[in-house]
């Protein structure tokens, strides 16, 4: 069962990564240049991430779905805590800009760009559906924890670019069409699911032109960085597994969670290291290795998920 599971989840992987091979050609090539993944960056964050969220709450509305929204609202920043505290408890370096990237490496997955595709491939509307929630809670964490915790200034926090976050927006304007219920026409909800349809190759090509210009040496080299890859790509998506699983969640909820936390280290890791003088090159060595080691990781844990939660 396990077996069948993995090699499943692990074809769908390796069509993610088959796009992420694309754009790593079209790196090397000239194709993808560094103002055009910016570019592109600037299209899937603003424009489509927006879209997929509001696509993915365009449904009907019921009560019972909105409690759905709630406790998932809920138990994903309940992940994010307990990620939080997990680190506080193994990283204890004294070089503060080594510990900081360490640290924010596990907490912060790339639950966007990795996952919602792999969520709505495996299933459907559904994993889009409470995907876009865990990454509406994961853009508030980021963008104030995470934020804060990086820089070590509270000074930095800006609730106004919080209010503005596209992802915020997203799932704000995706509630009020799912709450009153709201029947967008045709000639805008086509769009919209059009442009939401972008965010599996859009984000798989960005990913594999920023693979053109990694250095893997210093994660492969570097006891810290492994400890950090197995906490981020295996330890926490199994410890959510088996927390969520006894309390008769929904199991498409538990699934896109599991799916959600097991993505690769988030590439904002090496954004904030870059801004706030960190370990920028450590940063980068732990984003680009977990990400090349995610395609055996991500269908591990997701794999381990259907085998625990038959349907």
């Amino acid at each position: 069962m396990f077996l069948e599971n993995f090699v499943l989840i692990a074809q769908q992987v390796l069509v993610l990564f088959i796009l992420i091979a694309v754009g790593f050609a079209c790196g090397k090539a000239g194709v993808i240049t560094e103002h055009a993944s910016k570019k592109m960056t600037d299209i899937v964050l603003y424009i489509v991430t927006p879209c997929v969220m509001v696509n993915a709450f365009q449904r009907e509305f019921t009560f019972d779905l909105l409690g759905q929204v709630f406790l998932a609202a809920g138990v994903a920043p309940a992940i994010l805590i307990g990620s939080i505290l997990l680190t506080k408890l193994v990283f204890h370096d004294k070089d503060i800009a080594r510990r900081k990237v360490l640290q924010f490496s596990v907490i912060f997955s790339n639950c966007g760009f990795m996952s919602l595709p792999l969520q709505k491939e495996l299933l459907g509307d559904e994993g889009m559906f409470f995907g876009s929630i865990f990454v509406a809670i994961f853009n508030v964490v980021v963008w104030t924890y995470g934020l804060v915790d990086m820089s070590g200034d509270k000074k930095v926090l800006s609730l106004k670019k919080l209010a503005l976050n596209p992802g915020i927006i997203g799932f704000v304007a995706g509630m009020i069409v799912f709450v009153f219920g709201l029947q967008l026409p045709v000639f805008v909800s086509q769009p919209i699911r059009h442009l939401a349809n972008l965010n599996t190759p859009l984000p798989m090509l960005i990913i594999g032109y920023y693979l053109t210009n990694a250095k893997f040496k210093q994660a492969f080299t570097d006891l810290g960085a492994y400890i950090a890859m197995a906490l981020r790509l295996l330890v926490i998506p199994v410890a959510v597994l088996f927390a969520m699983a006894p309390f008769g969640l929904n199991r498409d909820m538990i699934i896109a969670f599991v799916i959600a936390c097991s993505a690769p280290t988030a590439a904002t890791t090496t954004m904030f290291a870059a801004k706030f003088d960190r370990d920028v090159e450590l940063s980068v060595g732990v984003v680009a290795a977990s990400t090349l080691l995610s395609i055996i990781t991500m269908p591990l844990a997701v794999s381990l998920a259907y085998t625990v939660l038959p349907a």
